[in-house]
């Protein structure tokens, strides 16, 4: 009795997913077709991308409020560079360039000036929204090429590429997170910072990396999210952190460092995808979908904090 307690608190979030499965499979037989399981991971691609980002920072006790203002500007300037130059390989270089430097920005303020990451990254995400609104001038980038289009909505052997996008981005985060010495420093310094400090870990140096590999999954889904709709517009990205954060903590991620995985943080996207889609399907007033979201991410939070 005592083992399966303990299975059940290990693998919370993946029972929280089965049985939301089985709750809107039975509400609504739509649900299993293989047409609307396909769209609820083209879904979630964009989120799942930068809420695998997202959770480099938190594990290691700290939050990225500007990954949506990242995915704004990263895609606009996606989105001029491949209309100046018709180059979709420079556009996406350039675009992740631009994101592994804000994230930069975020990991030097934070890590350097000692201020807190909500407050650096809440400051950080009005100035790059500010910035957009600038470099666009406040009116959408489009007309892109067909070429640069298909990131968004290609598919291979029937899969769509956000979807392998996001498979491939989950490979690398898991290995660099369970195989490289750097994810043992993020855990380590999660756990306890003045320890990893006291061990010899650069904490300043895998703080700000951590933010550079956030700004460039938003960046990631920047590409992917201009390339989807045809467009880049300063408004892209809105409310995009929420989720994204909602996403890690369901997934079991601490959000007092230490403790998560990018597994989880796949777990936790996919419920919110599930249940948006169930909610959609059911035709629930979004006003009260948020409602159930916000609840759903309430319980999330009270259970991590009564696990510890």
């Amino acid at each position: 009795m005592a083992t399966l307690k303990k299975l059940a608190v290990k693998y919370k979030s993946l029972l929280g997913l089965i049985v939301l499965c089985i709750i809107i499979a039975l509400l609504n037989p739509r649900f299993l077709t293989i047409s609307n399981l396909r769209n609820v991971f083209t879904q979630i691609s964009v989120n799942t991308i930068i809420a695998m980002g997202m959770t480099f920072v938190i594990l290691t006790g700290g939050i990225d409020l500007s990954v949506g203002s990242i995915l704004a500007f990263s895609g606009a300037v996606a989105a001029s560079v491949m209309k100046s130059t018709g180059n979709v390989f420079l556009s996406i270089i350039v675009a992740l360039v631009i994101g592994g430097l804000i994230g930069a920005i975020n990991g030097v303020v934070i890590s350097k000036g000692k201020l807190q990451p909500f407050i650096a990254t809440l400051a950080t995400m009005t100035i790059f929204r500010g910035v957009t609104y600038v470099f666009t001038n406040g009116i959408p980038i489009s007309g892109l090429d067909q070429s640069f289009m298909i990131i968004g909505n290609g598919r291979l052997f029937g899969i769509p590429y956000p979807i392998i996008i996001t498979i491939i981005i989950f490979i690398i985060a898991a290995y660099i997170l369970n195989e490289m010495s750097f994810g043992r420093y993020v855990y380590a310094i999660g756990g306890n910072e003045d320890s990893a400090r006291l061990s010899g870990i650069s904490v300043n140096r895998i703080k700000s990396m951590v933010y550079v590999i956030s700004g460039i999954a938003a960046a990631f889904s920047g590409i992917i999210v201009t390339s989807r709709i045809g467009s880049a517009g300063a408004t892209a990205g809105t409310g995009y952190e929420l989720d994204a954060i909602a996403a890690v903590v369901i997934g079991g991620t601490s959000l007092s460092g230490g403790e998560g995985s990018v597994t989880g943080t796949i777990i936790g996207a996919l419920i919110i995808g599930v249940l948006n889609n169930g909610l959609n399907l059911m035709n629930v007033n979004p006003f009260y979908q948020s409602i159930v979201k916000g609840t759903v991410i309430l319980i999330a939070v009270l259970l991590d904090k009564r696990n510890k």
